[in-house]
């Protein structure tokens, strides 16, 4: 998380970081996704970012709370996660009804259905993704946990 954080806040994506430290992009999309960097990538990424090559790696010291990941920007980057899915299924949605528009030449009862099934779907899923509705979420299941046990956590 400090390595996406770190790479957001010099505006670089994921190739632009993996060009300037010479791994491959998986590796940087892997390291992002909480994997430990060997010491020389550790080394590398510590040098392109200017920061000592132990915040990369398991053990590091206590980090300067420039690098800290708090809850509210753990929370933002899962948001951001969120609606960035939700946008990419309404896009599926509408390529999907217009290429079985265009090659069904004819709307049948069953491709309603279907379409309007997996429109549902899709609104549910915006609604989700904007917090609109709260179903599932860590919010949700603390003040479940709390309402069960009478008290705050």
């Amino acid at each position: 998380m400090i390595l996406r954080k770190l790479r957001l806040q010099r505006g670089w994506s994921q190739e632009q970081l993996a060009e300037m430290t010479g791994v491959t992009v998986r590796t940087i999309q892997r390291l992002e996704r909480g994997h430990q960097p060997g010491l020389e990538t550790a080394k590398s990424l510590a040098a392109v970012f200017e920061v000592e090559h132990s915040i990369f790696q398991d053990g590091a010291p206590t980090m300067t709370t420039e690098t800290n990941v708090t809850q509210q920007e753990n929370d933002a980057v899962e948001y951001i996660k969120g609606v960035k899915e939700f946008f990419s299924h309404a896009f599926m949605y509408v390529i999907f009804c217009v290429a079985f528009l265009v090659v069904g030449k004819e709307l049948s009862s069953l491709m309603i259905w279907g379409f309007a099934g997996w429109g549902v779907g899709v609104l549910v899923h915006g609604l989700s993704a904007f917090e609109v509705i709260r179903f599932g979420s860590a919010d949700w299941e603390r003040k479940l946990v709390e309402r069960k046990l009478g008290r705050k956590l």
